[in-house]
């Protein structure tokens, strides 16, 4: 029996305690790892349909040149002369943007073609209010007037002078 109990405490000191370590292998044989996500294989499935459509439309959308088109020359051209005229608002036009008046109506008010946006890195682009407009609203009870944007459209003002 001695010797039983001796091959008992052989066999029992030659197994070695758990590991301490930060990586667990207690599901994995002995010399394997767990592979760190940078090193682990890509997903085998193809993107979903809609991910490859955008793709290809990025593609399409940074790749297009359409710079050397006389339509944009002449759009640019018909809108340069209107940055920087005074306009006056014709049409009924209610924003919501300005913090100290919300809901404002600006048929009637006056202000500055800043910029035409229509054309961005001589490629047209699809703004449908191409027209940026400056106008400066007085309070009553402020001492400095509230300055604020509205993007409009041709059609929704008229050019009062120039500036």
């Amino acid at each position: 029996m001695a010797t039983t109990g001796a091959a008992a405490a052989a066999t029992a000191t030659a197994v070695a305690p758990p590991s301490t370590s930060s990586s667990s292998s207690f599901l994995l044989p002995r010399g394997r790892s767990i592979p760190l996500a940078s090193t682990a294989p890509r997903c085998r499935f193809p993107p979903p349909r809609w991910r490859v459509r955008l793709h290809i439309a990025r593609r399409v959308a940074v790749g297009s040149d359409v710079s050397s088109s006389p339509d944009v020359a002449a759009e640019e051209a018909a809108a340069a002369p209107k940055i920087g005229r005074r306009v006056r608002v014709t049409a009924p036009v209610r924003v919501h943007h300005v913090s100290k008046a919300p809901g404002l109506e600006l048929r009637g008010m006056e202000g500055v073609v800043k910029q035409y946006v229509g054309v961005w890195k001589g490629k047209r682009i699809t703004a449908n209010l191409p027209f940026k407009v400056g106008i400066e609203l007085k309070l009553d009870g402020q001492d400095k007037p509230v300055q604020f944007f509205a993007h409009l459209r041709e059609e929704e003002f008229e050019i009062v002078g120039d500036e």
